[in-house]
């Protein structure tokens, strides 16, 4: 009897695990689940760039910035962290409420937002200077993927994608009014990536490509020919520097020039921070948010902007392993999604600060000064990781002993 009161008592006996211990496995199979290469990536990639931040911002009026990006990326991580907790099927069922949220915040932004330099696109916490439209690009992303899972198969018929585009153009229009094109045209990017990743019909997406080919040539000819300028001054004349960099050097194409001259300046490996006078003397403009790796290139030449590109491929690898081994269709539709909004705005930042893409103002992702920024893409990396530690794992096969 003895015995018996004792294995009663006691759960090791019995082979059982106490809460706590259950709580602790429950938690080591978490960690041993996470996407290590993805973790390991993305913490070298936050550490350079805010060793690259403190170089970059060292000749700044107010100093270096380094400490503020700091606190911006451990707010981030706070983010980080509650998104690992909440299974991704939360966003596909609360998709209506995300996409509301989303309205609110642009319409909100647009009536009572902070102006700076002739746009209004920030809510002055006081503390903090909140970008709806960053925070827009996730919340858009996971409302286009629950919306388009939830349609399965019928994905491919032309009524859903246009349902897709009309319920995507809001958002969309809602940014470029504030006005900020760059960020419209990511939006816009993710809209491609998720039909895409869902299976849209090619001749779909090309008749989608098309249309957005006839928009862009009358926004950019036809309105102002009619009389009608979609367009502010400052937008339309990028759009034109663009195509001519050399027409006005002292006037709307001076960035370009003043980017790609730093860029050259910067050699195989760098100028410094003291030496690299196009940053140092702000010759450079918004040389630590538009024009940031153009800076980084100066100081830290061919060498310092490859490890950068190449910490960004290994994330965007990872990323798209994660996309590939989803759990269902809306993770993997919401994980591509995420990937190529994030490749998107290194492709446009990068590709305008050398001349191969239009001024939009997009920041470098982890690079460009910004609280919102910085916060955003860490919360879509915590969803990346959330969705892998609930995908689907091929299972090892057994060795035969012979």
């Amino acid at each position: 009897m003895a015995m018996i009161d004792v294995e009663a008592v006691d759960p090791r006996a019995r082979g059982l695990r106490t809460p706590r211990a259950e709580d602790a496995a429950a938690l080591g199979d978490r960690l041993r689940r996470l996407d290590w290469v993805l973790m390991a990536a993305l913490a070298a990639l936050l550490a350079y760039c805010l060793w690259a931040i403190d170089g970059i911002t060292a000749t700044n009026p107010a100093g270096s910035q380094m400490s503020r990006q700091i606190t911006y990326a451990v707010g981030g991580f706070v983010l980080f962290l509650a998104a690992l907790v909440i299974d991704p099927d939360v966003y596909r069922r609360h998709k209506q409420a995300l996409y509301v949220g989303t309205l609110a915040l642009m319409g909100f932004v647009l009536m009572a937002g902070t102006v700076v330099r002739g746009s209004r696109r920030w809510i002055d916490l006081g503390f903090f200077q909140l970008q709806p439209s960053e925070f827009g690009k996730v919340l858009f992303t996971l409302f286009l993927a629950g919306f388009l899972a939830d349609r399965g198969r019928r994905v491919t018929e032309f009524s859903t994608i246009l349902a897709a585009v009309g319920l995507a153009l809001v958002p969309i229009l809602l940014v470029e009014r504030q006005p900020d094109l760059g960020t419209a045209l990511t939006y816009a990017a993710s809209l491609a990536a998720v039909l895409f990743v869902a299976g849209a019909r090619w001749l779909h997406l090309a008749i989608l490509g098309v249309a957005g080919a006839l928009a862009a040539t009358f926004v950019l000819w036809g309105g102002p020919q009619l009389g009608v300028d979609i367009l502010k001054p400052y937008q339309r004349d990028r759009l034109i520097g663009f195509v001519d960099p050399t027409s006005d050097p002292a006037g709307t194409t001076y960035n370009i020039t003043q980017s790609i001259t730093a860029v050259g300046a910067g050699g195989v490996d760098g100028r410094g921070v003291a030496g690299a006078t196009q940053t140092s003397l702000n010759y450079l403009p918004e040389h630590d948010t538009d024009f940031v790796f153009a800076s980084l290139a100066e100081q830290r030449g061919f060498v310092g902007a490859a490890i950068l590109l190449l910490l960004y491929l290994l994330v965007v690898w990872r990323g798209l392993r994660i996309m590939a081994s989803a759990r269902d269709a809306f993770c993997a539709i919401a994980a591509g999604g995420l990937v190529f909004m994030f490749i998107f705005q290194i492709f446009v930042n990068v590709g305008m600060t050398i001349g191969i893409a239009p001024i939009t103002g997009i920041p470098l992702p982890f690079l460009s000064v910004g609280g919102s920024s910085m916060v955003t893409n860490l919360l879509a990396m915590g969803i990346l990781q959330a969705i892998h530690l609930r995908s689907v794992r091929p299972r090892r096969p057994r060795r035969v002993r012979r």
